[in-house]
């Protein structure tokens, strides 16, 4: 059988099993790439190559950087000193949850940031005598939006980057995202604080799920117990952070991305703002296999040819000449349709190699094509099971699906629009 015939139905195999989740998603992936190697398809040196990439190397290092910053309770400390000098009043209040929800996000864990500030936004919501439900889902939508700024940030963000790696084409840089996400974030905030809260169910909090908030809180780094925290530890893990971010942005030759990120990781354990075994657990080991695993699955689609077939379809049925911006807003559209209801990891990881293929078909530019289906899978505004952030605040928020789809579709709809503005300005369409 031809190679990309077999390369197709792996993939369509793969995408059953994203969508229903039947198997965890990173099994899934290794199972795709290593059946690609069975059949044939992928030399054995290949079916793996996706976990010696610099870019996994990159999230594990921030992975244990995000979690020191939850460990030492240094995320936690900023989160609740902002909110609570936010007063209040429903309008600065919610100014000030999503503020710091959205710069946390950018640089740790989601769902670790909306763990830690949930409890403290009902008591204050509980005082204060405010429906609970108006601030908690726009802290939902902030950790989602958040992410958008930084490569590490959400992990659509680094699939997008790691496909164009794999491709061998001219990839992000790490703060290269912030030309997108920094607007977006500007805009559903703006949208938020003065439209969108309107549309926000007025609803007391309800029964938090303590177990759930725990493990959320653990997944990310953040230690189970009250004991007080060490302050030191707290400005050691900050000042880790602050150097790694510099390095970033400076662009050090002597110093790329991954080895800055692992340095600090390395730092984190050394200086005791995490155990050897708190780092382990601080990397989330399913997104990691899971890019890894795609990864090769999408060297398999340009070897075998497998993806610009998928590309010539879409292609022809849009008819000559397709306009680069239509083509963008369609996938932008199937990539945010996906992510409402499964993994926006999985939904950017099956799409990446095929908006490459579609881009170079009609002679356009990749990047801002990968852009745009990378932020349209981190804006999963609209369902409860879109993102861990969404579910954490479903309980004690009282929200039914009907809220969120009622807050969350026009959300997405100014996400598809203020990308279709900002994306070919920064990543024009022309080669």
């Amino acid at each position: 059988m031809d190679p990309a015939i077999i390369t197709l139905c792996v993939l369509g195999v793969a995408a059953f099993l994203f969508i229903t989740e039947l198997i965890p998603l990173a099994v899934t992936a290794m199972a795709a790439c290593t059946a690609l190697g069975i059949l044939g398809v992928l030399p054995s040196k290949a079916v793996y190559a996706g976990l010696s990439n610099s870019t996994v190397v990159l999230f594990g290092g921030m992975f244990v950087i995000g979690a020191a910053m939850f460990k030492t309770g240094l995320a936690e400390a900023i989160g609740v000193a902002v909110v609570k000098k936010a007063g209040t009043n429903e309008i600065p209040l919610m100014a000030a949850i999503m503020v710091v929800t959205i710069v946390l996000s950018a640089v740790s864990s989601n769902t670790g940031t909306v763990a830690c500030l949930m409890p403290v936004i009902i008591g204050i919501c509980s005082v204060a005598k405010l429906p609970a439900s108006k601030q908690l889902m726009p802290l939902a939508i902030a950790a989602n939006v958040g992410g958008t700024i930084t490569m590490i940030g959400t992990p659509p963000n680094v699939i997008v980057t790691g496909a164009l790696t794999t491709a061998g084409l001219p990839t992000f840089g790490f703060f290269e995202f912030a030309w997108i996400g920094i607007p977006l974030s500007l805009v559903i905030t703006i949208y938020t604080l003065f439209i969108g809260r309107h549309m926000i169910a007025a609803k007391s909090a309800g029964a938090m799920d303590e177990e759930a908030i725990k493990a959320a809180k653990e997944e990310a780094g953040a230690s189970g117990d009250d004991a007080p925290k060490s302050k030191t530890k707290m400005w050691i893990s900050g000042l880790i952070l602050i150097g790694v971010v510099l390095c970033m942005a400076l662009d050090l030759k002597t110093v790329p991305l991954h080895t800055a990120a692992v340095t600090g990781a390395i730092l984190c354990v050394v200086t005791g703002c995490l155990k050897e075994k708190e780092a382990y657990a601080g990397i989330d080991w399913v997104t990691i296999f899971l890019f890894a695993g795609m990864l090769s699955v999408a060297t398999a689609m340009e070897k075998t040819g497998a993806g610009k077939l998928i590309a010539d379809s879409v292609v022809s049925m849009m008819g000559t000449n397709p306009n680069p911006y239509v083509l963008t807003a369609v996938l932008f559209l199937i990539s945010n349709v996906l992510t409402q209801f499964m993994s926006n990891t999985a939904s950017a990881a099956l799409l990446a190699p095929i908006g490459i293929s579609i881009a170079q078909s009609i002679g356009a530019d990749p990047k801002p094509v990968l852009m745009a289906l990378g932020i349209a899978a981190s804006c999963a505004f609209a369902t409860p099971m879109a993102t861990p952030p969404n579910t954490l605040v479903l309980g004690p928020g009282g929200f039914s699906f009907n809220d969120y789809a009622k807050v969350g579709v026009p959300m997405c709809v100014i996400s598809l629009i203020v990308c279709l503005v900002v994306i070919p300005i920064v990543w024009p369409f022309g080669m």
